[in-house]
């Protein structure tokens, strides 16, 4: 497998004009195409400002990062959203769905900036949601489901633009045990479906359905391991089956 993510030498530092803080020291990280990887640290370790350069959410100060062969660090700001509706799927841990739009059409919204065609939009957001199991509520707005079933949509609108990367922040921060399960779930069943998915989280249950486990302290790597016995999913190749 080749990399998806190569950071050489990156470091991120934040001037606030008073103070200097150390957000990324020297980090270097491969991520293969393909891998299910978990990013931990406690707050302040450095991981949500991976995710952001990642992301291409933000720059950083020194160093080089590649994304799918592209030295994204080089780009400017019109390149950078381009690259994010292109390469990149986020979900977040609060969703970020448009509460006055359907579900529907809260998936779209990436093809719209892609400039695909309304016909092709549709169809692509109804496979997409019948894929995650909610086939039956296209037309019912955000605030007309569960904590798990916006996650679900958000999930679905960040496979809109079929992204390389799938990058997730904090992605059951917001929800009981069992959506949190039927989550993983998924986002384990896009892995074996051949997705590269990276999650953020700080909670160990939720890492251990990841392959592989990087833990961030005070800005570098402290850890980087092979998870040999990730928490077992269905094996089923229909998303939809294991949360229906």
């Amino acid at each position: 497998m080749d990399d998806i993510i190569r950071l050489e030498n990156l470091v991120k530092i934040y001037d606030t004009g008073a103070l200097r803080v150390l957000g990324l020291d020297r980090t270097d990280l491969s991520i293969k195409r393909g891998e299910f990887v978990a990013i931990m640290g406690h707050s302040g370790s450095g991981k949500s400002t991976l995710m952001n350069i990642l992301g291409c959410l933000d720059r950083p100060t020194l160093g080089k990062y590649y994304l799918d062969g592209e030295a994204v660090d080089e780009m400017d700001s019109r390149e950078l959203s381009q690259v994010r509706n292109r390469k990149i799927g986020f979900v977040f841990q609060s969703f970020n769905l448009i509460s006055r739009m359907s579900i529907e059409k809260n998936v779209e919204i990436p093809m719209i900036y892609a400039r695909k065609k309304p016909g092709e939009r549709r169809q692509r957001a109804i496979e997409l949601l019948t894929r995650v199991g909610l086939r039956e509520r296209l037309w019912h707005q955000p605030n007309e489901l569960s904590g798990g079933q916006r996650q679900r949509v958000a999930i679905a609108r960040a496979l809109a633009n079929d992204p390389p990367l799938i990058l997730a922040d904090e992605p059951t921060g917001n929800l009981d045990s069992k959506a949190s399960v039927e989550i993983m779930e998924l986002f384990a069943g896009l892995h074996r479906e051949g997705a590269t998915v990276v999650v953020v989280t700080h909670e160990e249950n939720i890492a251990a359905y990841t392959h592989r486990i990087i833990t961030f302290s005070d800005g570098r790597i402290i850890s980087d391991r092979i998870n040999e016995n990730p928490t077992s999913v269905s094996e089923s190749s229909d998303l939809a089956d294991r949360i229906s």
